[in-house]
């Protein structure tokens, strides 16, 4: 299928790339990934989505993006999120994000309800309000990032499934990218938003994915997620972590396919 990138400009005032896989008549699927990364984490969920018209950019501060030194709270992403579709000519698409980037899918949900037909929740949290276990270490990042840091960073998500050395690579390279205060002030973004579920409700139809041996987000925290959105499907996958995507996208693939088409 033709892949190709485009530049866009967005309203919120950045410009962000957007990969663009898939037939132009499919249906959209605006894909959002994690703190850190880039739309390269999606690189082996895309080729499975098939049946859909998939969009994955990066996000701002990250990848490729634009990086301000402003703009990153948990309302500003999702308002880069809502310009992005804008910019697409996308008045409604399904919605998956991965990790942070559920968080934001969440907020766009609530903030534009009119813009998301489902949602896709792979590793995603309830609430990051406070402090997290590596706020601080965080804190102390300097220009240049440095790479051992980076790769460092990664175990605070171990992996309990071979993922290839490529896709690490990759990530590695994502967190090079990324100016100290872009990591600084996503992260805190993120921690100091109100959860969205708990001020607005979500409409669309909801399918949350969850490794049952993930060490970030705790089971009871997915289980309050899915009663907060009605009619929400929860399924967890046995023997994976909280890195739901870089552990089996094959599954995710799965999921999401059966889930969306049987939306009608």
């Amino acid at each position: 299928m033709r892949a190709e990138v485009l530049g866009l400009r967005l309203t919120t005032g950045i410009r962000v790339p957007c990969l663009v896989h898939g037939d132009a008549d499919a249906k959209p699927v605006l894909l959002l990934h994690a703190w850190g990364e880039s739309r390269r984490s999606f690189d082996r969920l895309v080729p499975l989505l098939t049946d859909f018209r998939v969009y994955a950019p990066d996000l701002r501060g990250q990848g490729d993006a634009e990086k301000p030194e402003h703009g990153y709270s948990l309302v500003e992403q999702a308002d880069d999120a809502a310009a992005i579709l804008d910019a697409l000519g996308i008045h409604r698409a399904f919605v998956l994000g991965s990790s942070s980037g559920g968080y934001v899918a969440q907020q766009l949900a609530i903030a534009y309800p009119g813009r998301v037909a489902a949602l896709v929740l792979v590793g995603s949290p309830l609430s990051l309000r406070g402090r997290t276990a590596f706020a601080d270490e965080v804190a102390t990042l300097q220009d240049p990032v440095d790479e051992n840091w980076v790769r460092n960073s990664l175990a605070w998500f171990p992996l309990l499934h071979a993922v290839p050395t490529w896709f690490i690579e990759d990530r590695v390279r994502d967190g090079l990218r990324m100016p100290a205060h872009a990591w600084k002030l996503i992260l805190n973004g993120l921690r100091t938003a109100t959860p969205p579920t708990e001020f607005g409700t979500i409409l669309a139809p909801t399918l949350i994915l969850w490794g049952a041996h993930d060490g970030v987000l705790p089971r009871r925290h997915q289980e309050a997620l899915a009663a907060r959105i009605s009619g929400a499907v929860l399924k967890v996958y046995p023997g994976v972590g909280h890195l739901v995507l870089w552990e089996c996208p094959d599954q995710v693939a799965a999921d999401t396919i059966a889930f969306l088409s049987s939306l009608g």
